[in-house]
Order: C-alpha cells, then sequence, then structure tokens
C-alpha cells in the first residue's frame, strides 16, 4: 500500500491525469467525448467514478492500453507514485499504415 490517502472514488478524467495515462485533464475528457476510454467494458464519461479494481481501456493514436485500477488517490501525488495506481493488463501497439 502506498503512502498516500487512499479515496473510494474519483472522477475517470481527474484519475487519468493523476496516474498520468493521459497528460492533461482536457485531454481526457475530448478523449471520452471521442468514445476512447472504456470503464469495464462499457463506453464511459469524463464524470465517471473510478473505483478499486475497475478496468480501464484507453485507445489512443499508437496503442490500446488496458490497466486495472490499484488504488484511488484522493488529490494529486508525485509522478514516481502514479505507476502504483494502476496495473497494466494489456497494451496492443497499433500497427503504422
Amino acid at each position: 500500500m502506498a503512502n498516500w490517502v487512499i479515496d473510494k472514488h474519483m472522477r475517470l478524467d481527474k484519475f487519468l491525469k493523476v496516474s498520468r495515462l493521459i497528460k492533461r485533464r482536457t485531454e481526457a475528457k475530448k478523449a471520452c467525448l471521442a468514445k476512447c476510454i472504456r470503464i469495464n467494458d462499457r463506453i464511459a464519461k469524463a464524470g465517471d467514478e473510478v473505483k478499486i479494481t475497475d478496468e480501464i481501456e484507453i485507445n489512443l493514436t499508437d496503442k490500446i492500453l488496458r490497466v486495472k485500477v490499484l488504488e484511488v488517490p484522493l488529490k494529486n501525488i508525485l509522478v514516481k507514485q502514479a505507476a502504483f495506481l494502476y496495473e497494466v493488463l494489456k497494451e496492443i501497439k497499433k500497427e503504422e499504415n
């Protein structure tokens, strides 16, 4: 367990930013609007709540990333701690055309 305060849930767009899965919260919102993010196999909205054990799938331009949420912090955390928030389940590189 990490040394930060854990919450029960957090907005998806904020979690993606805090975990560094997506660099900016506005980019996370745009990805949700474009239907590129799924939580537990359903299309997600930026305001959807993320909980521990949720599986998030992110369809990026160069890869598809599926992660399992391990912890939800109460607020922003250090960059080096971000990787402890999730476990990568699957990463598929997209082929270049």
